[in-house]
């Protein structure tokens, strides 16, 4: 313990031990520009100033992590910051203990759900409870504290006071099949307008096809799919089976896609435009957004759809 008349290092600026805490965390200055919603040059500015105020090299830039120094300064960094925002949740009376998050069913159980150890590795203290939901979280009692909807271009969030909506990503859209059907297809789909009288699969209508065509230029009257199943999931279950041809995004079937098990329906002509028809939204309430496990849960989900997407999303405020 320092006698009285000694003096301590001044401390670094906060804004430097926060870039310095989200770089060892997450494993890199872009993951932690991303993050911390700045760009990736103050991140580095901000390592490099800590680094000059310590007189110490914290970052192995050869190999792209931390000296052995610095990841013993993070280790006692990352828990006086997490001791600081606990004080600051018990303070204002915010209830840390559990996360509760809805989410649309098909990106929970295709893309979410497959990455969640991550998370819980990260966070081990966290008891994050997952609801996949086809309706929209409501907010009312405060029982959600976050809720990742898929939402059409021209559609909002239901709107209410004091909810906050952020774009996560915006993937491209396109038809896949199973490798049998996409075979057995590809002599008769020379164009994209050939698709229209393929065995097309729709979830709860046909607004997805009828917007996808349209963006290729193709005109659609009423459409009539060999089945209509409501659901992402089950939508491209028909299709590993080879019932028909679904839409898509990567976040979807990317491990379908990887595995064999599905593939993109390409016209004979090649002729096919990349076509977003909405966008993955994370919506939270003011009135939680102060929550450090769901602060934590934002950072997490960021850092790892722009590791996997980096062009697909935009910070969390």
């Amino acid at each position: 313990m320092l006698s009285q008349g000694m003096s301590r290092t001044p401390l670094p600026p906060f804004a430097a031990l926060k870039a310095f805490d989200a770089f060892g965390r997450l494993g890199g200055v872009r993951k932690a520009a991303v993050a911390l919603g700045i760009s990736h040059a103050i991140v580095s500015r901000h390592l490099r100033a800590l680094e000059a105020h310590l007189g110490v090299v914290l970052i192995d830039r050869a190999a792209g992590g931390l000296t052995d120094r610095g990841q013993v300064y993070h280790d006692r960094v990352a828990s006086a910051l997490a001791q600081l925002a606990d004080a600051t949740d018990a303070i204002a009376g915010v209830d840390d203990r559990g996360l509760h998050i809805w989410c649309v069913p098909g990106f929970a159980y295709h893309w979410l759900g497959p990455r969640l150890a991550g998370f819980r590795a990260a966070w081990p203290a966290i008891d994050l409870d997952l609801r996949p939901s086809d309706s929209a979280a409501d907010f009312i009692d405060g029982a959600v504290d976050g809720d990742i909807r898929y939402l059409r271009d021209g559609t909002t969030a239901a709107s209410r006071k004091g909810l906050r909506t952020t774009e996560l990503a915006r993937p491209s859209v396109y038809p896949v099949a199973s490798p049998a059907l996409a075979a057995q297809c590809a002599g008769l789909i020379g164009s994209v307008g050939d698709l229209l009288a393929a065995p097309l699969i729709q979830e709860s209508d046909d607004g997805e096809w009828r917007a996808w065509f349209e963006a290729q230029g193709v005109a659609t009257g009423a459409l009539k799919p060999v089945a209509r199943l409501w659901h992402a999931h089950l939508a491209l279950a028909a299709a590993r089976e080879g019932q028909g041809i679904a839409l898509a995004n990567d976040y979807l079937v990317g491990a379908d896609l990887a595995a064999g098990r599905l593939v993109p329906v390409v016209p004979g002509d090649g002729r096919v435009r990349p076509v977003t028809l909405g966008a993955y939204m994370f919506i939270v309430h003011e009135d939680r957004r102060r929550k450090t496990a769901l602060a934590r849960f934002c950072t997490w989900l960021q850092s790892t759809i722009a590791d996997e997407r980096p062009d697909g999303i935009a910070p969390i405020p």
